[in-house]
């Protein structure tokens, strides 16, 4: 299965040449220009990394993080930002965010953290489906007993 991107960034033509950029390196990539549209289709869609900038008008990214992580906590978010600072990047991920990357940054570096990122969340998602498991397996059971 793919792994499904979202790209979300203020400047139209970078999230569109990037998407681009990782849809022929066989992603399922999704764009978004602000914060806001970004959480509604977080909230539709099952992405598993969300490429955020930090700053955005509207709902900042640090406050777009905040709100994914909300709603999709397993979602895993990777900071980018042209304007980074260290306080903005030790916020974004004391609030979750995988790692904090500095545009314009390699293609290939960027692909790398991504797969990181994928990766993450299988592990978590599959350590959820064995503690379920765990769970029903330890769970009492109703005998049915014939008098």
């Amino acid at each position: 299965m793919k792994t499904r991107v979202l790209l979300v960034d203020d400047e139209k033509e970078f999230v569109e040449s990037l998407s681009e950029r990782l849809t022929l390196r066989d992603y399922d990539v999704g764009i978004s220009t602000s914060g806001e549209d970004a959480l509604e289709k977080v909230k539709g869609y099952n992405y598993d990394v969300v490429i955020l900038d930090v700053l955005m008008p509207g709902l900042s990214g640090i406050e777009t993080l905040r709100e994914i992580k909300k709603v999709k906590p397993l979602t895993e978010v990777i900071m980018l930002t042209g304007n980074a600072t260290v306080e903005t990047g030790i916020e974004g991920m004391k609030l979750g965010a995988l790692d904090y990357l500095m545009k314009p940054c390699n293609t290939e570096e960027l692909v790398d953290k991504i797969d990181m990122a994928q990766q993450r969340k299988y592990e978590h998602e599959e350590r959820i489906r064995e503690a379920k498991v765990q769970r029903i397996i330890a769970s009492p059971r109703s005998v049915l007993r014939e008098d």
